[in-house]
């Protein structure tokens, strides 16, 4: 398995990107190819020691920068380091694609390169996210669709359920509409449509409209919701698990606790292991469902570690074969959908 990586792409490219692909080449025994300006990528793979590991570097002299707008750059600069990795997908040279870098760009060159499961109106980004259960939960979309369609969100929650069954594990995945109530009818009318259309979907199971403060709590395993909500979503979660990291570290630095760390100390493994649930640098980045192959997006400010991961779930990506799934999936989907508004 060969994991193409934008090695330019996020804030703190390109050293933490080839941190984390070295990384994922020696724990993962994955093969990955950095994509990139050659001199820079392998002027930071002179600082690792990597003889003997499956790592290359494909040539890309362009980088889009998260400034520009993703269309005008895309046409202008057609070597990107984003482009590029997309065309090795494309022509088989790499099963998957990760990037941190500008998002728009990622999802414009995926669907030039690797274009649009037939049948898929519009892709979207998933992000996994983690729950008081046992299993995480899947949002999407969270930033390609800002304005979406009820039968938009009914091809999310098809794609977000066959992802996971397919990669997570969950059984029978329970999809949820997120609205600003649970009672029935509750909400716009996009998720008063949305709920209706899913509650006649064949091949899904959906429990009503889910509220924000229940993304976590394992009500559902799938949650929709257009583009604009759902980034705005994740943006909230992110912002609260770093002030609650901030909160408890600035209390343990005084005083009162540094007594509480005698207290705390025997119990430091699972503090650690407890945070590393709401870590988003654990779970790599969000898939990019409904585009003919396999992309994780990374977060903007993704570290070595997070890169690491972003490989890990692009592996198990495509270990699962979740795309083709998909595939065999959506037709009956979108023929209840044709005979409903007939």
């Amino acid at each position: 398995m060969k994991i193409a990586v934008d090695a330019m792409g996020g804030d703190h490219a390109p050293e933490a990107i080839v941190a984390g692909a070295v990384a994922a080449a020696r724990e993962l025994n994955t093969e990955v190819v950095l994509v990139g300006p050659q001199d820079d990528v392998q002027a930071q793979l002179a600082r690792h020691r990597v003889d003997g590991l499956p790592i290359e570097v494909s040539d890309a002299p362009e980088v889009i920068q998260m400034h520009e707008s993703p269309g005008m750059a895309l046409r202008k600069k057609r070597r990107a380091s984003i482009v590029v990795a997309m065309e090795l997908a494309r022509d088989g040279r790499a099963d998957a694609v990760v990037s941190a870098g500008h998002t728009g760009a990622a999802m414009g060159a995926a669907l030039m390169g690797m274009g649009r499961i037939p049948g898929v109106d519009r892709p979207a980004i998933a992000a996994v996210l983690p729950t008081t259960g046992k299993t995480p939960v899947i949002l999407l979309d969270v930033g390609a669709n800002v304005d979406c369609k009820p039968h938009h969100l009914q091809q999310f929650a098809l794609m977000g359920t066959v992802y996971s069954n397919r990669v997570l594990g969950v059984a029978a995945p329970r999809v949820g509409v997120l609205s600003n109530g649970t009672e029935e009818g509750k909400g716009n009318d996009l998720t008063t449509a949305t709920t209706e259309l899913l509650r006649a979907s064949p091949g899904l199971t959906l429990v009503g409209n889910v509220e924000a403060r229940d993304i976590f709590s394992g009500v559902a395993d799938v949650i929709v919701c257009d583009g604009f909500v759902g980034n705005v979503a994740l943006k909230v979660g992110e912002g609260l698990s770093l002030a609650i990291r901030s909160i408890v570290k600035g209390e343990l630095l005084g005083w009162r606790g540094r007594l509480l760390k005698l207290y705390v100390a025997p119990l430091v493994g699972k503090v650690r292991r407890a945070y590393r649930r709401i870590d988003y640098r654990e779970y790599g980045g969000a898939p990019l469902l409904g585009i003919n192959g396999v992309c994780i997006i990374g977060h903007g400010s993704s570290n070595a570690r997070a890169i690491r991961n972003a490989i890990r779930a692009a592996a198990e990506g495509v270990a699962h074969n979740f795309v083709q799934e998909i595939r065999s999936q959506l037709p009956a989907l979108n023929a209840a959908v044709a005979a409903r508004s007939t």
